[in-house]
């Protein structure tokens, strides 16, 4: 005859584990989620901030030519003053360190035009040199070469906003003509470089020409607004610029300690500060997954503590008719990694399917933008962490089921 109370007594005991297996593999899920999440968000973020400086040499350097703070060699203070060419020649003959050197000059609020078309762009005189500076992304054409400037050929680079509005129709510009201010130029590159790093106007809006074009075309002489440099293998940026800095003041009558007077624009400071603000964020993301995971993984050995004292009967009764110690354990402990794995790999699987979406989210022209996705080698690394968070887990509540004897088992029931 079949005890009905001990039949219920048997289904509230599945039920309960059920709901508390439930509760505990979300924590665990949730910890997977919260990890995953934070170091491809993580990631995704550190790749978005860096595309404002993606083309940029990370031992490059820039300096701007203001107006003096500190009186010098009888000059007052305040005194306008501009860098000119011959200074590239004292930077490459007097600072062994430097690598390359390169000028630049820029005019704001010229309109280029091409048929009706009309954009408002920042005018750039640039060597061929600069590349090693800021690498353009040649969409189209070629970039600046040596015998532009030799020859002055009047050629431009257009950057992909004044591509796009001068040409919606799209197609490869190049060969056409396009007018900037009062002067014709032929286009023979298109670059689309993101262009985010404002220097001297964004590379997206820029029309870029030879600077010996530019400067014979807008009268502007020896003049240049920007000295851009890139410094040896082994050579801190940190380092050059004081010494670029004492080289051009000298020629200018300008106190070498004024660094008001010429304003560095440091890209390897740039680069080493992201890079540790980056590790601080991965770091804050394992440090929560982890410890996420790790609350999971006690409360899953909680939970298996109080199956064993709940299955005391049934694990001494298998004691009884043969089951072997490690029998016991093995069960209790696969238990435990089945609980731990279903509800991790289940929040692996969520988060890249999330992570997937914000990549989706961030697509232009065919194109992602964002990588969010985590590697293969972390994810692979996170199965493990949560196989030996399973073990341990595990390890209490079946060291338990060991030490159960049948006969005080029998005694419990």
């Amino acid at each position: 005859m079949i005890d009905l109370d001990r039949y219920k007594e048997i289904l509230d005991t599945l039920t309960r584990n059920k709901t508390r297996s439930f509760l505990t593999g979300f924590g665990v899920f949730w910890g997977i989620f919260m990890l995953v999440a934070l170091l491809g968000g993580g990631k995704g973020l550190r790749e978005l901030l860096m595309s404002n400086f993606k083309g940029f040499a990370n031992n490059s350097g820039v300096l701007i030519a203001q107006n003096t703070t500190k009186p010098y060699d009888g000059l007052k203070k305040g005194r306008s003053w501009s860098m000119l060419y011959k200074d590239l020649e004292r930077v490459r003959e007097q600072v062994p360190e430097v690598d390359v050197v390169t000028p630049m000059i820029s005019k704001w609020g010229v309109t280029a035009v091409y048929d009706d078309k009309k954009f408002s762009c920042v005018f750039k005189g640039l060597e061929e040199n600069y590349q090693d500076i800021e690498a353009p992304d040649i969409y189209y054409g070629r970039y600046l070469n040596d015998l532009d400037n030799l020859q002055k050929r009047k050629v431009c680079i257009i950057g992909k906003k004044v591509y796009k509005t001068l040409f919606p129709k799209g197609g490869d510009p190049c060969g056409k003509d396009i007018r900037v201010g009062s002067v014709f130029f032929k286009v023979v590159g298109v670059d689309y470089s993101p262009g985010q790093l404002n220097i001297n106007g964004s590379a997206e809006e820029a029309v870029v020409v030879p600077i010996d074009v530019m400067r014979d075309a807008f009268a502007m002489g020896d003049t240049i607004h920007l000295l851009c440099f890139t410094g040896h293998k082994g050579y801190k940026v940190s380092e050059i610029v004081p010494k670029i800095r004492a080289v051009v003041a000298r020629a200018h009558h300008v106190d070498p300690t004024d660094e008001k007077a010429m304003p560095a624009f440091n890209m390897e400071a740039i680069f080493g500060m992201m890079d540790n603000l980056f590790s601080g964020v991965d770091f804050l993301a394992w440090l929560v997954g982890i410890g996420t995971l790790l609350a999971g993984a006690i409360g899953v050995s909680n939970i298996m503590m109080v199956t064993v004292k709940e299955r005391t009967t049934e694990i001494g009764i298998r004691r009884a008719i043969g089951a072997t110690p490690r029998n016991i354990l093995t069960q209790i402990i696969a238990e435990s990694i089945t609980l731990i794995s279903v509800a991790g790999m289940s929040g692996i699987v969520f988060t890249v399917m999330i992570l997937q979406l914000a990549e989706m989210a961030s697509t232009t022209d065919g194109v992602v933008n964002t990588h969010y996705q985590i590697s293969f080698t972390t994810a692979v690394g996170a199965v493990v962490f949560l196989c030996a968070l399973g073990v341990l887990a595990g390890l209490a509540p079946a060291l338990r089921a060991m030490n159960i004897k049948p006969v005080d088992a029998m005694r419990d029931e």
